[in-house]
């Protein structure tokens, strides 16, 4: 094709080497087409531990025919040098080899303190693949993945000893702000801001993004274990990530000795309860997916259960007529929760249906007020949801251990407390009386071991 373009130059009467197409009208310059020719790969560039080698191409054939000004061309970058020596094309091909070079061994040895991470090159998808499949609740219970997002869910679980796997952060300023003697063990990726920003679950993303191990609370090292108190809280149903997030919230805060989630639940490592728990799962056990006979095997023996309520007590008209679960307040009317599957939450789920409760009965049990004395010994606490409410499980729990149904009075006119606020307010009162019970406790058992040593 060269030559053909060549001998064709030759032959029309041309100025200043210009060929004119007459079908097209285009001008184009001939030399154009020789640059293009002429120009060859210089080197070939491996990754790893090939990355310095060059590879030279093989040298270009000899063309039988040259134009007048390439060969002039080619004189005058080929002209000795002023020491009348001749230039060394592989010492221009070596600094460009160099200069290409140093990119690619910059992502094979960068660090930050002494923590060795890698750079996600173009068309890496471990942030996007690992992301859209850890907020599947499935692929977390299947593979044993949770994704935490932002500075202090990823401290507060490397404080309690969870595993992290890999971490992608967008700048090394992010990076130093985790303990970065806990991340050896983790794949260190870097990537830009804007792939952290597409994926991630916030409005304002914090540009570090992390994949543990799905933890396991027996394994975990809590440092508020001293300061809890014999307090349970069981969730019963709660679909709601606010809400259950909330409640892991409060409960941590209260001091609560464990979590127990019902199966029915949402998933407490969805990112939603994550980020309402607000680092509350790396306080205080959480054992999820329960069902009620592992509910029983998690408390203690002399445990005394109590669920919440809504009901009025002082109406006597509807105390005497708790004959179905609909009477209960936040008491759901399925009898069984084996079979349940997971559902979304849905706020229009109408469980008060009639034709439901027909059929359907309770075991009595003694209504209170929220704030007369239920918590005198080892509690448990149990929390329906807003859309179905408390099981007949939780109900007979508390009837077999002789619990009572709390209840909290608010002004007429108003259906119902959240269910995140109605377990805040009965946790903290429960609390309180715990506190003075084991105060009353000490002090008798001091004054009793005075007597004796007196």
């Amino acid at each position: 094709m060269a030559a053909l373009i060549r001998g064709v130059i030759r032959l029309l009467p041309v100025e200043k080497n210009v060929f004119l197409s007459t079908r097209s009208d285009i001008i184009v310059e001939s030399t154009r087409f020789l640059r293009g020719l002429r120009r060859k790969p210089v080197r070939v560039l491996f990754p790893d531990n090939d990355a310095g080698k060059v590879v030279k191409p093989p040298p270009p054939q000899q063309q039988q025919q040259q134009h007048p000004q390439a060969a002039e061309k080619k004189m005058v970058r080929n002209r000795p040098t002023a020491a009348g020596e001749q230039p060394d094309r592989s010492d221009a091909v070596n600094m460009r080899s160099k200069t290409l070079k140093e990119p690619y061994d910059n992502i094979t040895k960068d660090s930050v303190d002494g923590l060795r991470y890698e750079r996600a090159l173009p068309g890496d998808k471990r942030l996007s693949r690992l992301v859209s499949v850890a907020q599947s609740r499935k692929f977390r219970e299947q593979q044993g993945k949770i994704l935490l997002e932002g500075r202090r869910l990823i401290c507060d679980a490397l404080e309690v000893g969870a595993r992290p796997q890999m971490v992608f952060f967008s700048m090394a300023d992010r990076l130093r702000e985790l303990p970065l003697d806990k991340l050896r063990g983790a794949t260190v990726v870097k990537v830009k801001f804007e792939d952290i920003k597409i994926w991630s679950d916030v409005v304002a993303p914090q540009g570090v993004i992390a994949i543990f191990a799905r933890p396991d609370p027996a394994r975990l090292s809590f440092s508020q274990r001293d300061q809890s108190l014999p307090l349970s809280l069981i969730c019963d149903n709660v679909r709601d990530p606010g809400n259950l997030g909330t409640m892991l919230r409060c409960a941590a805060a209260a001091g609560c000795h464990e979590v127990l989630l019902t199966k029915g639940c949402v998933d407490v490592w969805e990112p939603k309860v994550l980020r309402a728990g607000m680092g509350a799962h790396f306080r205080l056990p959480v054992y999820p997916n329960l069902d009620w006979d592992e509910i029983r095997n998690h408390l203690p023996n002399s445990v005394t259960a109590h669920v919440a309520d809504i009901r009025d007590p002082d109406d006597e008209d509807g105390t005497n007529k708790l004959s179905k679960p609909g009477d209960y307040g936040w008491v759901s009317t399925s009898p069984k929760r084996k079979t349940i599957e997971y559902e979304e939450y849905d706020s229009d789920f109408d469980s008060d249906s009639d034709s439901e409760d027909e059929g359907l009965s309770l075991p009595r049990v003694e209504t209170k007020l929220y704030h007369e004395n239920w918590a005198q010994s080892p509690t448990a606490l149990v929390i329906g949801g807003e859309t179905r409410g408390l099981s007949t499980e939780a109900v007979r729990l508390a009837e077999k251990t002789d619990g009572s149904r709390l209840f909290i009075p608010i002004v007429s006119g108003v259906d119902s407390l959240n269910s995140a606020m109605a377990a805040s307010i009965l946790l903290f009162e429960g609390r309180r009386q715990l506190s003075m019970f084991l105060q009353t406790a000490e002090k008798k058992r001091q004054s009793k071991a005075e007597r004796k040593f007196s």
